[in-house]
């Protein structure tokens, strides 16, 4: 029943987006407005790794190197500067979610819920079966690999063995979300992510403990669906400051180190935050992107010409904030005034997942399989 509920919140969800007091709304991605960039990105390299759709993929970055997959199970290490693959292995089972990496161990897992674990030669070195579903790419840290299932269980694999370590059950809500719920790993220490409810928290890496969590918002309305109310999208972090963002819910900030509120605002989103020192960024379901300033959430200001254009998660970097769309493109906006300042076509296909700044690179997945890094200019 739950594996049916969680089927029926996609397509509900779907309706809910069009949907409104009985009206139907028109889904109609805005016209892009032409914009003469102020700054480039110039295409670096470019490898196809696969067709993630309809999930949503992440590259991992550890060291020097890129690790990215394929639904088909298609695992690739690839060199950060030059793009040339250094190893590229096929993982025997179609995989439900990208790798997680620390560059000494590779970890990904399958539609079978199967955790298969690489080592740095790209030779598979242990199996684990976690059972149930996974679509949240795992974390490896500390000698541990994390993973999430939708049942809300944490479950930490011996990254050397893939002997369970621990395990976190988390109570099962009525309704949730069927999506990735993302972990924004902190150093070897703990994880950073999002719970139903409105909830986040923070987990220790080594024993699965629950250091602390705190609501963000609370679910209201009468029926289950209006009380839908996840943390679902990754958290962000900079300096003593970590933010989160729900769906129906609010957007805030917590002290990292206590959890503890320093201010929230009534938003929705299932694509998270990006931050800089002064700012907190987030697009809603309509991708109509806002920015907060980050000491009391202050909304500071709102860019609607991307309206229905389902941007992805977004990236803080610079002065801008970058974010993919679903016709391919990368749109970069001035994190001061929120006005459209550069615009590239990476895909066809849509881009979901959140560009990474490492090394001097963006480098962009989209969910058509294509793995670029572009050099801003």
């Amino acid at each position: 029943m739950k594996r049916l509920l969680g089927a029926a919140v996609v397509a509900v969800l779907a309706v809910s987006l069009v949907a409104c007091s009985g009206k139907a709304r028109v889904r109609q991605p805005a016209e892009l407005v032409k914009v003469s960039n102020q700054f480039d990105l110039a295409p670096v390299w470019s490898v196809s790794i696969g067709s993630s759709e309809p999930f949503n993929f992440h590259p991992a970055v550890a060291g020097d190197a890129v690790y990215a997959a394929s639904r088909r199970g298609s695992l690739r290490k690839i060199d950060l500067q030059s793009g040339k693959t250094v190893w590229d292995v096929t993982v025997p089972e179609k995989l439900s979610i990208g790798p997680g990496s620390d560059g000494k161990v590779t970890a990904v897992v399958t539609t079978e819920g199967d955790v298969f674990a690489y080592d740095d030669t790209g030779k598979n070195i242990w199996k684990f079966h976690i059972g149930g579903e996974v679509l949240t790419a795992p974390v490896v840290a500390g000698g541990v690999v994390v993973i999430r299932g939708l049942d809300n269980r944490f479950v930490g694999l011996d990254a050397a063995t893939g002997k369970r370590r621990w395990i976190y059950q988390r109570q099962q809500s009525a309704l949730s979300l069927r999506v990735g719920y993302g972990m924004l790993s902190i150093g070897n220490e703990v994880i950073v992510t999002g719970f139903a409810g409105g909830r986040f928290g923070m987990i220790g890496i080594a024993n699965g403990g629950l250091v602390w969590e705190t609501p963000i918002s609370f679910p209201k309305g009468f029926s289950e669906i209006e009380r839908l109310n996840d943390v679902s999208a990754k958290p962000s972090m900079e300096g003593e400051r970590i933010c989160a963002v729900s769906y129906q819910g609010r957007i805030g900030c917590a002290q990292a180190r206590t959890g503890t509120l320093i201010w929230f605002k009534d938003f929705s989103s299932f694509t998270g935050t990006a931050q800089s020192t002064d700012f907190v960024f987030a697009a809603n379901e309509k991708s109509h992107v806002t920015a907060f300033r980050s000491s009391d959430g202050v909304q500071v200001w709102e860019n609607t010409q991307l309206t229905w254009r389902d941007v992805g998660e977004p990236l803080a970097i610079g002065r801008v904030v970058l974010m993919g769309d679903k016709q391919g493109y990368i749109h970069a906006m001035s994190q001061s005034g929120g006005e459209m300042l550069a615009r590239i076509r990476h895909d066809t296909t849509p881009v979901t997942a959140a560009p990474i700044a490492v090394g001097g690179l963006i480098l962009v997945q989209s969910q058509g399989g294509k793995l670029a890094a572009y050099s801003p200019k």
